[in-house]
């Protein structure tokens, strides 16, 4: 079989599967194998509505006590290369229910890294390691949670594929330590149309308990077409709106990612 083959049969089995957990409302975000240079700064700001949600918390992208209807949630991440291989980053979660005031979701840190060189393998992998901390119950019943991503990229031509398998466990603390862990999946498929504007498909989904899984109903499944380039001032941008598949998922969402990178040498 041709590494396209398997590629496309990939992107088919994590769309297609029959898994509810939520995913993360606060990064709509696709990892390429790519890592920031070693001394490289980034500043990144991951921004998403819900224009048409739920009205129950709990349901669609809310994992806590208040709606996904009318929520606007915001994301600062500061990213910096230790290596041309390992870079780590912290973020910081806030946001926007309806009719509230900006509140604090919670925090996360992670280390991602890329093996191999680019090009040495017939696809480029890479791997993700995070642990995040919620505010709860307001925003999530899982105080604590640990998640581990593989980064598959695969370029054919002007067309680039990456494949973000995710598998997230409640750490530690709270109602679901003991569970196991659920799986989700974020893709992203682009055509380098030019620097300045790209267009691209991005589907994100959470399937449950790898062990207990949900009825399809239940999942969340989103559809979204993007448009990411190069904006003035070294801006990269990543916008465009998510559709629900599922009668889990919010119906619509829209989202605007931001980033700036900057050079600042080695701090150690």
């Amino acid at each position: 079989m041709s590494i396209r083959a398997i590629v496309f049969a990939s992107v088919l089995l994590l769309i297609a599967a029959n898994a509810s957990a939520q995913v993360d409302p606060f990064e709509f975000e696709v990892y390429g194998y790519q890592t920031q240079g070693k001394g490289m700064v980034e500043l990144e700001s991951l921004n998403s509505f819900v224009p048409s949600g739920h009205n129950h918390g709990g349901d669609g992208t809310s994992a806590g006590d208040f709606q996904s209807q009318a929520m606007y949630r915001t994301a600062f991440e500061l990213t910096y290369g230790f290596t041309d291989h390992v870079e780590g980053a912290a973020y910081l979660n806030l946001a926007h229910p309806n009719a509230e005031s900006f509140q604090y979701a919670g925090s996360k840190f992670r280390v991602r890294g890329s093996l191999f060189e680019q090009g040495e393998l017939p696809v480029d992998l890479g791997w993700y390691l995070e642990l995040e901390w919620h505010r709860t119950p307001q925003f999530d019943e899982n105080q604590l949670e640990l998640e581990l991503k593989p980064i598959i990229e695969k370029d054919f031509r002007k067309f680039e594929i990456s494949l973000n398998p995710i598998f997230e466990k409640a750490a530690f603390v709270g109602p679901n330590k003991n569970k196991g862990f659920e799986f989700g999946y974020a893709v992203g498929i682009y055509y380098d149309f030019m620097r300045e504007i790209s267009p691209g498909l991005e589907f994100y989904g959470a399937l449950g308990l790898i062990d207990d899984n949900d009825p399809l109903h239940a999942q969340q499944h989103y559809i979204f077409p993007v448009l990411k380039g190069a904006l003035p001032r070294g801006i990269e941008s990543n916008f465009g709106p998510g559709i629900g598949l599922t009668r889990g998922s919010d119906r619509v969402l829209v989202k605007f990612n931001l980033e700036l990178e900057r050079f600042i040498g080695s701090l150690f």
